[in-house]
């Protein structure tokens, strides 16, 4: 297995922006050939991302999408669209559209039957915010996220699903979750996939961290057992350290 590492670019990034990061990506690709690398750029780079990408082993995902195929859905985008513009992999129920656009786990899970339907990887985000971290209550809100985000599927099904472990008090606050704090919750979501789905789904799971994730911290949080990988937000806009993170987290990988 590989480090799976996500970058995030969230509101960011004219296309011309886009495509100078993108080629800075490019240009290292070669020393990054042990992780797989995701980018993740706002609907209207895709396409041009896409085409910068064509040669590369980079990969593209889209941040958000909504469940219906087609129809009149004023300011939405399906999943056949985000196919057409060549992502592999989407973003589900991330913690700012819980916060700001009444994401909740049903449609989280009807967005992730129809990604699966569709042939597109969904990274499913879950975490607790400070007030429930601080009330003991972080694994009840996980549980929750999980039970409910994949009520009705196939163990097939949740084997071809990523999850993405974001505590809200640590994305972009510059607090970052310790490694013993991410792998205990981390652990947490192995374990209950694997006492729903059976051990190999648990054992095999793509379990990534996400909350200010940076080159100062991804050796450490990639070395913890459960920890396969990252979502990066901000520091994903910066070439620079976005591919350190990355050498990071290959070194770390290298040493479990």
């Amino acid at each position: 297995k590989k480090p799976f590492i996500a970058g995030n670019w969230k509101m960011f990034k004219t296309i011309p922006e886009a495509l100078e990061l993108v080629r800075e990506l490019n240009e290292a690709s070669s020393e990054l050939t042990e992780a797989e690398i995701v980018v993740i750029p706002p609907f209207t780079a895709l396409n041009d991302v896409k085409n910068t990408l064509h040669s590369s082993s980079i990969q593209i995902g889209a941040q958000n999408f909504f469940w219906e195929e087609k129809g009149a859905y004023t300011g939405e985008i399906s999943a056949p669209m985000l196919k057409d513009a060549g992502c592999a992999y989407v973003v589900i129920g991330h913690s700012e559209r819980r916060q700001y656009f009444g994401e909740t786990n049903e449609t989280v899970n009807k967005k992730i039957k129809a990604s699966l339907a569709h042939e597109l990887v969904p990274i499913m985000c879950i975490g607790e915010s400070f007030e429930e971290r601080e009330k003991g209550k972080t694994i009840n809100k996980i549980e929750t996220q999980i039970t409910e985000g994949l009520e009705g599927l196939e163990k097939k099904e949740i084997s071809q699903i990523i999850i993405a472990y974001e505590p809200i008090w640590a994305i972009g606050t510059g607090l970052t979750a310790t490694p013993n704090q991410a792998e205990d919750v981390h652990r947490f979501i192995r374990n209950k996939l694997a006492e729903n789905y059976g051990n190999e789904t648990g054992s095999c799971a793509i379990i990534l961290y996400g909350g200010s994730v940076k080159p100062a911290n991804s050796y450490s949080l990639l070395l913890e057992e459960d920890i396969n990988g990252a979502l990066v937000g901000g520091a994903s806009l910066n070439s620079e350290f976005f591919i350190e993170i990355i050498k990071e987290a290959i070194k770390a990988y290298k040493e479990k």
